[in-house]
């Protein structure tokens, strides 16, 4: 078995592990080809990523040239500590203001774990300047060092 192998998670791994986090590395392609990469909190819906950003921002720009993204979660600091999902897709635009604000409070609900939570006034002022964003996977890559390790902590030898 190759080491990738050992190494992915279970689909409810991955879900579990996509709903236990809150920031993600989410990259779009700017107008000449290079990668956007910016940090983004989420919220998961229905089994899917969904985050919001202001219309006008550059990746907000990005997504309406090119709907294509690559959303990175990943946890660690030791090698056999190292756990992530890469999801590349493509994200379906939220555009209603009332869906928009739901994608806003899940995130401030999300946010509520790292901080005292937005207040909702705030959410629904900031709502009505954003987009909303579904992220329609297309591919899944994960990882879970902690798979290598054999029963007792001993690291294979292959």
């Amino acid at each position: 078995m190759k080491q990738r192998d050992r190494v992915a998670m279970t689909a409810p791994e991955v879900t579990a592990f996509l709903e236990g986090s809150r920031k993600l590395q989410l990259a779009t392609i700017n107008r000449d080809g290079t990668p956007h990469l910016v940090t983004m909190y989420y919220a998961m819906a229905g089994g899917l990523i969904t985050f919001w950003t202001y219309r006008a921002s550059q990746k907000a720009r990005n997504l309406s040239r090119d709907p294509r993204v690559t959303c990175l979660v990943e946890t660690g600091d030791e090698y056999f500590d190292l756990r992530g999902v890469q999801v590349q897709g493509v994200v379906r635009p939220v555009e209603d203001p009332a869906e928009v604000l739901q994608i806003g409070r899940r995130i401030a609900a999300v946010m509520a774990g790292a901080h005292d939570g937005l207040p909702d006034d705030y959410i629904e002022h900031t709502a009505r300047k954003r987009l909303g964003y579904v992220v329609e996977p297309v591919r899944v890559i994960s990882w879970d060092h902690s798979k290598l390790l054999q029963p007792g902590g001993a690291v294979p030898s292959s």
